[in-house]
């Protein structure tokens, strides 16, 4: 081969120069005054390497480099064109007449060149290829064929004369050309036609002569087939074009271009690039389209995810289709979204209704319905192979069916959550069903596989052994035309099991006490989505059932909205704050909407006035919470499972502020464990004197103070540091209790449950507070003079002002037997002086009522009218009746803890609430308090005051006396 030296010009992207074409580019100062040099420097007209400029991406290379081609062609410098002189920013233009290839040798140091080496045009050892070898006569004969077509096809489609006569003289040259002279010609038609860059350049790079025309062949038709394409979309879209169509012009060809693309690919035999169904098997009719599925559609590597191009709406497009194709077929969902489909195709995509219908399947097809199949699966139908299992999204492999599952969950559970056994038990019986049944099912499914495995074989066996059949043309049609994958096939949908159905839970208790965080902690042990649905406020029944499609801006319920959210049909749905819920009114009540998907037996086929299908709700797990049941319906409460959710004790706060809320507020802001350490008496002093609550979000909030000021000192101390790392004062991590004041300010609760005294007349009695804790108030009466009434002041209710009166009546029934009068017939408020009782109970800002104060206001009516004291460290509950029984009272937990908080010893609790301080009260406080269960007011003042203290005139008399009506 031939070699010599050229002054290499640098073609920018994306311009090449083939032999035997011209062309003028412009070229920069530099560049141009080289050039000139080497015109004045030669006798004759200079020739140059022009060698591309391959881009960053084609070549390999680091992005933003750029490197010149292997390949080139010696150009002859025909002219250069000087600026003028009253311009002299334009650039030179220079014109080229390429000649013949040449390939750059020994490049190793030059592959890189920089911008300034190209604009020196560095000279380059080049090296020419051999003689061309004569072609063969049927690659020749082909490059004929091939480039008649295409210069046929650019005759026909231009819309000048002139062009036309000329595509028309170099098909006759075409013709008489000799088969040595053809790799010249491919060279020229290269060069003329508006080919790709990519193309061009592998011509360029392909010195053999063979193999350039195979190339230019097929780049031939190629280029052939793109004209009789884009020809075709013409002619439809101005045959469909009118008056008022105009403005629907680019959708249109849009439309007309996947049409073409759909055509390609049934002709070729290949299913879409989306991995939807064939066109012969869709009920929508064609394939899906391009792109799609494997998100080839999606974001360009450059472009931004908001650009609107059509790539994007054909994707979207392809990929509402496919999720349709996946709905089970014969299936309510599957109808609906076909019958929607076909009628979006119909209608004109910049209509309004075009809109409203594209909304409503992108909804319905976001619903996870659960007979349909997995996604994957229908867009890997080739790759499949027919005796795969394919496993639904809900079942994670390894998890429910594994033996380390319960443990697993019930150590999720207790690392979320200290305490609430009770819960957790009722949670760890409802997951041993779920993994039990799926156990049944997996075995079930083995057994089925083992039987059909069988009969698999003697079905081949027994075919084996057959005569000949007749062949029949239709039928054979008919299989060959079968889906290539059947719906029943465990392969492509999964069996339809007989799964549990989810229970619906309702978390009733105090703000604070881990009600949602507990919904959470289940989701994550069931390996579930949690999606939260608050209901506070909430007052339009279409919030829940969602706006019928008739009306404008319509959409699903916000149940449909969080399936959507999770994905799945088993998700866990917490129902947050149910009892604050609008009530009835005229846009419905939405109370009365959830009693359909609250309710195991209905809530499977749950009808949303939007999506119009009935959804199956059965696998969702429903958690409901709520601080009160007074203003929750009676039909609702019924379908729920009531679970109570009470106070923490101190020593549950204790061990929920060291594993949860410490090292919450320590990360929140910024600290380490070292950094802060509060001590056992000074987080026991937070809990009791700065909190009064049943949960512990008050606590939290004492605690993040606590940090927060340490933190102050730790950032003060670090910026006093100086260069040998000491500081002015020392840090002190460790916070006692006596510091506290400074840090929290003054206590807010003082303890005056704990300051209590023994008095007349006072007695003591148990109660819940408004927010859900329990605690111990104070009655109080006192003896004035008057008329023998009775006073009730406290803010108090109608039901406990009754109570004062029953518990007074029940004092004069029996003050004879108290020895507090002389005969029977005397009134205890009359005789020997006529005086009035004044009762109160402190705290008169806060409403007071409650039928569980009988027993307290009967110990404090006798206290005052005996002088009998009630020891202080004996509180009490429960109501009583005119015969003297003592009822059960509720709220008992929150009672015995709020006692127990106030350092109360000793409690008088009606007999039949033993079995709930048996059931609900912690061993621990049992252990630390007495707890005494009356039946009757005689017992109960006898608890109260002790044995003996009182003095009864006739004790054999029953005290509990009958009616004989």
């Amino acid at each position: 081969m031939a070699t010599s030296k050229l002054s290499v010009l640098a073609l920018p992207h994306p311009l090449i120069l083939l032999p035997a074409s011209r062309f003028t580019m412009p070229v920069s100062k530099e560049i141009g005054e080289t050039i000139l040099g080497l015109i004045e420097e030669s006798d004759a007209l200079p020739i140059v390497a022009a060698v591309p400029l391959t881009n960053a991406s084609n070549s390999g290379h680091e992005k933003g480099e750029a490197a010149l081609s292997d390949w080139g062609t010696a150009a002859r410098v025909l002219r250069l064109v000087k600026p003028p002189a009253r311009n002299p920013r334009q650039p030179y233009m220079v014109s080229l007449h390429g000649l013949t290839r040449v390939r750059l040798i020994n490049t190793s140091a030059h592959k890189k060149p920089s911008s300034e080496d190209l604009l020196q045009m560095p000279v380059h050892d080049v090296e020419y290829p051999p003689t061309e070898k004569i072609p063969t006569p049927e690659s020749v004969s082909k490059f004929k064929q091939c480039a008649l077509k295409l210069l046929d096809r650019l005759a026909k489609d231009s819309l000048q004369q002139s062009r036309k006569e000329g595509y028309t003289k170099i098909a006759e040259m075409l013709d008489d050309i000799t088969p040595a002279r053809t790799p010249w010609m491919a060279d020229v038609l290269i060069g003329s036609i508006n080919g790709d860059y990519s193309d061009k350049l592998a011509i360029l790079s392909t010195p053999d002569s063979e193999g350039r025309l195979q190339l230019a062949s097929e780049i031939f038709i190629k280029q052939t087939s793109i004209s009789e394409v884009s020809k075709k979309i013409a002619n439809a879209v101005d045959e469909s074009l009118s008056k008022q169509q105009k403005e629907y012009f680019l959708r249109q060809q849009l439309a007309a271009i996947q049409r073409e693309l759909h055509s390609l690919q049934r002709s070729a035999g290949t299913s879409p690039v989306g991995g939807g169904l064939p066109s012969s098997n869709s009920p929508l009719g064609g394939g899906l389209g391009d792109g799609g599925a494997n998100g080839t559609g999606g974001t360009s590597a450059t472009g931004s995810e908001l650009d609107d191009d059509e790539q994007h709406e054909a994707d979207d497009l392809a990929d509402l289709k496919r999720r349709i194709e996946a709905m089970e077929p014969g299936s309510e969902e599957r109808k609906m979204g076909v019958r929607e489909w076909r009628r979006l195709k119909r209608i004109p995509p910049g209509s309004v209704e075009n809109g409203v219908i594209r909304s409503y399947l992108e909804w319905l097809t976001a619903v996870p319905w659960p007979n349909s199949a997995p996604l994957s699966t229908v867009s890997s139908l080739n790759a499949t192979s027919p005796d795969t299992t394919s496993i639904h999204p809900s079942q994670s492999p390894g998890s429910i069916t594994t033996s380390s599952f319960l443990s697993n969950a019930r150590a999720q559970l207790d690392s979320d959550h200290f305490g609430l056994e009770k819960i957790k038990k009722r949670l760890i019986e409802y997951l041993a069903v779920v993994r039990l049944k799926e156990l049944n099912a997996a075995r079930e499914e083995a057994e089925e596989a083992v039987i059909s495995a069988k009969d698999k074989v003697s079905f081949n066996t027994e075919m084996s052994s057959k005569d000949l059949v007749v062949y029949d043309k239709d039928k054979t049609s008919n299989q060959n035309s079968a889906p290539p994958f059947s719906v029943s096939s465990p392969s492509m949908r999964q069996k339809k099991r007989k799964a549990v159905k989810g229970p619906i839970l309702l978390f009733v208790g105090p703000p604070g006490t881990g009600k949602t965080s507990l919904g959470q902690s289940i989701a994550k042990a069931l390996n579930r989505p949690f999606q939260r649905i608050a209901l506070g406020g909430v007052r339009d029944e279409a919030e829940i059932r969602g706006h019928r499609r008739t009306y404008v801006a319509s959409g699903p319920g916000l149940i449909v909205q969080a399936l959507r959210k999770a994905g799945r049909s088993d998700v866990v749905l917490l129902l947050d704050e149910i009892d604050k819920i609008g009530q009835s009114n005229f846009h419905g009540d939405p109370g009365a909407a959830l009693l359909e998907a609250l309710d195991p037996e209905q809530n499977h086929t749950f009808n949303d006035h939007y999506i119009n299908v009935p959804i199956d709700l059965s696998q969702v797990l429903f958690i409901c919470t709520a601080n009160s049941l007074d203003t929750i319906s009676a039909p609702l409460l019924d379908r729920c499972e009531i679970i109570q959710l009470s106070g923490y004790t101190y020593d549950e706060k204790m061990h929920i502020a060291r594993r949860f809320l410490l090292p919450k507020q320590l990360t929140s802001n910024g600290l380490e464990t070292e950094h802060v350490q509060i001590t056992e008496p000074a987080l026991l002093h937070v809990a009791t004197r700065y909190t009064r609550e049943a949960g512990v979000r008050s606590l939290e909030r004492a605690i993040g103070g606590v940090v927060r000021f340490k933190a102050v000192e730790w950032a003060e101390w670090m910026e006093e540091k100086d260069a040998a790392g000491k500081s002015k004062k020392d840090y002190k991590s460790v916070v006692e209790e006596h510091e506290l004041e400074k840090i929290l300010g003054i206590a807010r609760w003082d303890g005056e449950e704990r300051e209590r005294e023994e008095r007349r007349g006072v007695s003591y009695g148990l109660v819940v507070m408004g927010q859900g804790e329990g605690g111990v108030m104070p009655v109080e009466t006192i003896a004035l003079p008057g008329t023998g009434r009775l006073k009730l002041t406290g803010s108090l209710g109608d039901v406990i002002k009754e109570s004062g009166e029953l518990a007074l009546s029940w004092v004069k029934t029996y003050a004879y037997e108290l020895c507090i009068t002389n005969s029977r017939s005397e009134d205890p408020l009359k005789f020997p002086e006529p005086i009035d009782i004044h009762l109160h109970l402190p705290a008169g800002a806060q409403k007071k009522d409650g039928p569980s104060a009988g027993v307290t206001m009967i110990c404090a009516f006798v206290s005052l009218l005996t002088g009998a004291c009630v020891p202080a460290h004996i509180a009490m509950t429960g109501e009583i009746t005119l015969r003297g029984r003592v009822t059960p009272v509720g709220g008992i937990k929150e009672k015995v803890l709020g006692a127990h908080r106030a350092q109360v010893t000793k409690l008088i609790i009606p007999w039949a609430n033993r079995k709930d301080v048996e059931h609900d009260v912690a061993p621990e406080i049992r252990r630390e308090m007495e707890f005494v269960f009356v039946k009757t007011v005689q017992e109960a003042l006898e608890a109260a005051f002790g044995k003996s203290v009182l003095t009864w005139r006739s004790p054999a008399r029953a005290m509990l006396l009958e009616s004989r009506l």
